[in-house]
């Protein structure tokens, strides 16, 4: 699958949106078009939940991507944010497609299998109406925060609270270290490691509070 553009920042995004709403035919149409291109990976995110036999990942693309398109169109600051917003419509169009492929002049059946997951499982339409709509978007934007996380540990923290940070939340390998074990390890006090601590979880917490 083709390589998307990264999301724009909150910023960038309300300038986009804005241009779309009061700029001149030609900002309209080019913020558009920004916004549905640095969006585009939200939707590629998105249909990798629908792993089905008989449609090609472009076909969902296309398809992921009228959603998108419906959602930039119709979005307001009212709705929320436009990456959550954007995953109901991204994810009304895919079941729409779903729906209209089992559809027979009488009935749609629920119980009908649609496809296959990842693990050859079958997948019946039910299953995929039950799914809360708002998973992959909280997946989504848990991925994307874990980037930015990753990227603020580099440019935000000093060499030892990057340390203390990845010891203490298992970072790198999954276990979780005490204040204690990591002043043991460094080679300086429990409360001195509770301090750097506190430091660093405050420039990431400031980081992200002006990432939105």
């Amino acid at each position: 699958m083709q390589t998307f553009l990264h999301p724009l920042t909150p910023k960038e995004e309300a300038r986009q949106l804005s241009l779309l709403k009061e700029g001149t035919p030609e900002e309209a149409n080019a913020a558009k078009e920004m916004l549905i291109e640095h969006n585009l990976r939200l939707v590629a995110h998105i249909i990798k939940k629908y792993q089905i036999s008989d449609e090609e990942p472009d076909d969902l693309l296309s398809i992921g991507t009228i959603g998108l398109i419906k959602a930039i169109g119709s979005f307001d600051e009212s709705k929320g944010k436009l990456a959550t917003y954007a995953c109901r419509c991204i994810e009304n169009e895919i079941l729409m497609l779903l729906r209209g492929k089992k559809k027979t002049a009488r009935d749609v059946s629920l119980y009908e299998t649609i496809g296959q997951d990842k693990e050859g499982n079958e997948i019946q339409l039910m299953d995929v109406i039950e799914q809360s709509q708002m998973d992959a978007c909280d997946r989504y934007e848990l991925s994307e925060n874990v980037k930015k996380l990753r990227e603020m540990l580099q440019t935000l923290l000093t060499e030892r609270e990057r340390e203390i940070i990845i010891l203490r939340y298992g970072l790198a390998d999954g276990e979780e270290k005490t204040q204690s074990q990591i002043g043991k390890r460094m080679g300086i006090s429990r409360s001195y490691v509770s301090r750097i601590e506190k430091r660093a979880l405050g420039k990431l917490r400031r980081g992200f509070q002006q990432e939105t």
